[in-house]
């Protein structure tokens, strides 16, 4: 089999897009939360400085080589979810990455991948809090996934399929086609777990800013701050991409995909700007409840 080097260079394209979209984006969204508590807040380019300076710089302290994987495996998970899910469905299927029949299966697999690699990273740390973090930060991610698991269980049985470009065009032909309008139960439970995905407030406790002397920002720095910031900014614009492609019709140019990832991600922003952070405990029971029976309730309608 010949290997399609034209794919492949609109699939690296399509990453850098991505990931300066997603440095653009928190540059606004924290420029956002500054103008609401009256600050003037950082300037539109501080993302790529950041980026540069952290990569800039070397380490010269040694804690083990799975702690240094773990950034590594983190940022896998980011370009994994990235690589195997459609950024815009057109008629030249450029932009469609390397998604294939079953990649909403994988999808699943890859936004856990990440976590565990830097719950591995963390344990060889030799922080002596480092166990209650990882305990904590697994138990708030798996309460997580089980409503927006339910919620992309509904979709499979709805649309029969597991390809995420299947689902896409399945509602093509008007917005009344997307599912956030014919299977709106799954959409509410969805977005509700995408509250925590994007792991901003008041679902952050794990690397809110009280904590950040015993945090990953303090942990990891330089080169391997740089991979989380770098992997921070491709991950919330392709999770941002997923909840589109699953629920709001996709995106057919560039557009179009960056007004509307924007949105999605705005509607966590808005929320952590308006609500108090919660305790891990408090945010667990949270997704158990509504979200949980929400995604249940989904999955009898189209049984």
């Amino acid at each position: 089999m010949e290997f399609d080097f034209k794919k492949l260079g609109f699939t690296l394209l399509g990453l850098l897009i991505v990931l300066n979209w997603g440095l653009l984006m928190s540059a606004i969204m924290r420029k956002i939360n500054a103008r609401v508590a009256k600050r003037y807040g950082i300037p539109w380019y501080q993302p790529w400085v950041d980026l540069v300076k952290n990569y800039a710089i070397r380490s010269q302290i040694t804690h083990g080589i799975m702690f240094y994987l773990g950034p590594v495996f983190r940022f896998s998970g980011g370009v994994g979810l990235f690589l195997f899910m459609p950024m815009l469905i057109t008629a030249g299927g450029q932009w469609t990455n390397y998604s294939f029949q079953g990649d909403l299966v994988l999808i699943l697999y890859f936004q856990f991948f990440g976590m565990l690699g830097m719950a591995l990273g963390a344990g060889e740390g030799g922080h002596p809090y480092s166990a209650i973090g990882i305990s904590r930060g697994l138990s708030q991610f798996t309460a997580i996934e089980v409503p927006m698991t339910l919620a992309v269980i509904s979709l499979a049985i709805q649309y029969q399929t597991l390809s995420i470009a299947d689902i896409v065009k399945a509602q093509q032909g008007g917005i009344m086609n997307w599912t956030m309008w014919t299977n709106p139960v799954a959409t509410i439970a969805a977005m509700l777990s995408l509250l925590g995905a994007l792991a901003h407030a008041p679902f952050n406790l794990v690397r809110a800013p009280n904590e950040i002397p015993i945090g990953p920002p303090t942990e990891y720095h330089s080169t391997f701050l740089g991979v989380l910031q770098t992997n921070a900014a491709v991950l919330h614009v392709v999770e941002a991409a997923l909840f589109m492609n699953l629920f709001f019709g996709g995106a057919s140019n560039w557009f179009e995909f960056i007004v509307k990832t924007f949105l999605i991600y705005f509607w966590s922003v808005f929320v952590g700007t308006v609500f108090p952070r919660y305790r891990i405990e408090h945010s667990v029971s949270w997704f158990l409840k509504v979200p949980l029976v929400l995604g249940i309730i989904a999955i009898i309608i189209f049984m």
